[in-house]
């Protein structure tokens, strides 16, 4: 699957927003990928993970388990885990820093894959891989099915990506004029745990 083709896949699911949105680092950026959009649709979810899942073995090889930052990561972790044969888990937030929680465990060693839906500056990603790595987990790489940063975005291991893109993201200090005379949209999630 080229990045076309996942694009393509947000086209088709209308999750691909143009305006002035503030993501969910806080940067403003003029374009925004609904991504629930695309995975409500079971089938358009199944092929996107089934194509990571792909992508990761290629890369990587065989995983014991895929590890997700919840809200936004579970379900492409669970489907993408689902492609791998391995347990899909997920990291809370509890006193803000990411843990597992609900009985999850992983065994010490155990190879890893984090799976994310998308990357803009890569914070999220670090933040779950530092949670695993103090469970004793190995994170083998990082998964998105979208790459906002265009490669840019350094979450400490390496970052695997059906699609690339080079978005650009503002400061709110920052905006070009252009962006600064659209009304602003706040669909990211971050902020919402914090009202």
């Amino acid at each position: 699957m080229t990045s076309e083709d996942v694009i393509n896949e947000f086209r088709a699911a209308n999750a691909l927003r143009e305006g002035h949105f503030v993501l969910s680092s806080g940067l403003h950026s003029p374009l925004f990928l609904q991504k629930n959009l695309v995975f409500m649709n079971a089938d358009r979810c199944e092929r996107l993970c089934k194509a990571l899942a792909e992508k990761i073995v290629a890369q990587v090889g065989a995983v014991d388990v895929a590890i997700s930052p919840a809200v936004g990561g579970i379900i492409p972790g669970y489907e993408t885990a689902r492609h791998l044969k391995v347990p899909s888990l997920y990291v809370e937030r509890e006193g803000g820093v990411f843990k597992l929680r609900r009985g999850f465990h992983i065994e010490p060693g155990a190879k890893v894959v984090m799976v994310e839906d998308i990357v803009t500056t890569g914070l999220s990603s670090r933040e779950c891989i530092a949670a695993i790595r103090e469970l004793g987990g190995e994170v083998v790489a990082a998964a998105c099915i979208v790459d906002r940063s265009g490669g840019k975005a350094d979450v400490g291991v390496p970052l695997i990506s059906l699609a690339s893109l080079e978005v650009p993201a503002y400061p709110a200090d920052a905006l070009p004029p252009e962006l600064a005379a659209i009304p602003v949209q706040d669909p990211g999630s971050r902020r919402i745990a914090k009202a």
